[in-house]
């Protein structure tokens, strides 16, 4: 799924919404010191109150929140493996009953905790529902409704919530007009930061891949590797700053350590060029050959496909793989560039790369930003100095 696919699906999950349809809820509370199950309930959706669909929804909206390969993955299944989740999750689509759905929710359950124990009381939530996406684009003067034609997909989503005993606090009795200390031995359940989740399929474009599934991971570039490959019998997978990694080292590999500024803006501009020419929803993938074309027409010099494929073997020990062009690429709508130093940090745009360059002066390495206006700190224009040669 692209960050579109995830966008359209996770802007329904909303009440009152006819285009997304929640049917059951499950719940299953894991006690932190046994890793066993504690209590577990079920319900229509629209069985609970207004307030938990509310807090219900706004949890689902944060489990399909974050950037592709940063926060969600999708993830292949693997071609073999043993109670395979594939398989679990699929035959639960099929289920009608919401007793044989249960038990199929169970079995995930039981290989999450499987030998694992976490420091908190943990709550497991499964919903199912379906999300519907018309077929035409909304037009307002037709006579149908957009909902006469749509594409139905019926899907499965969990959220692996951890638990939060409320602090001690002192409270005003109104009743007895007296002050007291408020003492509740509720847990409360921390919807708003999911410590992981998953949804099954993948939806892309209007088909769903049933051989991925989206997993959610609780913190950035931080997947639960023992989660993917265990629990959703997943294959590895990159994240978005270790495909970065891979490109910053196959390019020290070819260029060596020491590389100028404009070398550098080049090569993030070729490669922003190559993203803006593709379609919206794909993302270029840049193999060995790619890597050098990019570098050859940045301006470094002999550079051949072999020296690159080289580089790729001995970086990732594989000269097949690919990167993906939105992972090694800074953002050009922001100052996504940070340049750290003990006296300041300065943070640019990747187009800006250029204006910077490190010199010697009397004797010192200092960094040099081109400006075409007057410095101002604190409201005072800086003096020149005399000029540089370098």
């Amino acid at each position: 799924m692209n960050k579109k696919d995830i966008a359209n699906i996770r802007k329904q999950f909303k009440l009152d919404n006819e285009l997304l349809k929640v049917k059951d809820i499950f719940n299953v509370y894991i006690r932190q010191d046994s890793s066993e199950i504690y209590h577990e309930e079920s319900h229509p959706f629209l069985m609970l109150d207004r307030e938990q669909q509310e807090l219900f929804m706004k949890n689902f909206k944060k489990v399909l929140s974050g950037n592709v390969d940063e926060k969600l993955f999708e993830v292949k299944f693997q071609s073999e493996a043993e109670d395979h989740t594939q398989v679990i999750l699929y035959e639960a689509l099929e289920k009608d009953d919401v007793e044989d759905w249960k038990e199929q929710m169970l079995l995930i359950v039981e290989k999450m905790f499987k030998d694992v124990q976490y420091e908190k009381d943990m709550v497991v939530t499964f919903i199912r529902g379906e999300y519907f996406k018309p077929t035409k684009k909304k037009n307002e003067e037709a006579e149908v409704s957009d909902l006469d034609e749509v594409y139905d997909h019926p899907f499965i989503l969990c959220s692996i919530n951890p638990t939060v005993q409320p602090k001690k606090a002192l409270v005003f009795d109104f009743i007895e007009k007296e002050f007291k200390s408020s003492v509740s031995v509720d847990s409360v359940i921390n919807l708003s930061s999911p410590f992981a989740g998953f949804m099954f399929p993948c939806f892309t474009e209007n088909y769903a891949d049933v051989n991925h599934i989206l997993y959610s991971s609780g913190k950035v570039n931080q997947p639960n590797y023992h989660f993917i490959e265990t629990v959703l019998n997943g294959e590895d997978i990159m994240t978005a700053q270790d495909d970065k990694a891979v490109f910053e080292e196959i390019v020290k590999e070819v260029v060596g350590e020491v590389v100028d500024t404009e070398t550098l803006t080049n090569v993030y501009e070729e490669i922003n060029r190559m993203m803006d020419e593709e379609e919206e929803e794909e993302v270029p993938m840049l193999d060995y050959k790619d890597v050098q074309r990019v570098l050859k027409v940045s301006g470094v010099e002999n550079v051949d496909t072999d020296q690159v494929e080289m580089a790729f073997q001995k970086v990732i020990d594989d000269e097949k793989y690919e990167l993906k062009a939105s992972s090694i690429v800074p953002k050009f709508s922001s100052k996504s560039i940070k340049i750290e130093t003990k006296v300041a940090n300065i943070a640019i745009s990747p187009q800006d790369l250029k204006y910077v360059k490190q010199v010697n002066y009397n004797g010192k390495r200092c960094v040099l930003i081109e400006v075409d206006e007057d410095t101002v700190i604190e409201g005072f224009k800086i003096v020149p100095e005399t000029a540089l040669s370098y």
